[in-house]
């Protein structure tokens, strides 16, 4: 008993036509026919499987190269410093609180157009700008104006600092 699949017998169908089609050719006619569909099957495989992932792989190139690059720039930039809240109280009372901070003694003077003109007569230069610093990133107050003279001692300065709104 033979068992037949029902799609087998167009299948076969199909090849005993292009056999029959395939031995009426000359020996040139095949070699062009063969020559052809190597030719189609080259095609294919070229603009078919070859150039897209010639194209996928310049694509995922770029995007490792832009990758690269910004994760650069974040490494450079560094990470932000916290912010700090606001300081508490009257304005004149945080500028005394960042100079104790610091290391320094301050005279506090409000002024008439509205802020606080400060002297610092002696301290470290790096006390004096962590102060000013602190003092802008922690209150409200801006610098208007900042004067800054070197001090007798080595590493020391005199300021006079201008905070306003």
């Amino acid at each position: 008993m033979i068992v037949r699949l029902p799609g087998r017998s167009r299948l076969e169908a199909g090849l005993a036509r292009f056999d029959a089609w395939w031995s009426n050719l000359s020996q040139r006619e095949r070699k062009l026919v063969g020559s052809l569909a190597a030719l189609l099957v080259l095609l294919v495989a070229v603009y078919g499987v070859v150039k897209p992932i010639q194209a996928a792989r310049a694509d995922a190139r770029a995007d490792i190269r832009q990758f690269e690059t910004l994760n650069a720039r974040i490494h450079a930039a560094g990470t932000l410093p916290p912010v700090q809240p606001l300081a508490a109280g009257p304005p004149d009372a945080a500028i005394a609180a960042a100079a104790g901070r610091a290391g320094l003694t301050v005279q506090t003077v409000p002024m008439v157009t509205g802020g606080y003109r400060v002297t610092v007569a002696d301290g470290a230069y790096d006390g004096v700008i962590r102060w000013i610093d602190e003092v802008a990133r922690t209150t409200t107050l801006g610098i208007r104006q900042v004067s800054i003279v070197r001090g007798t001692a080595p590493g020391h300065v005199s300021a006079t600092v201008e905070f306003g709104a």
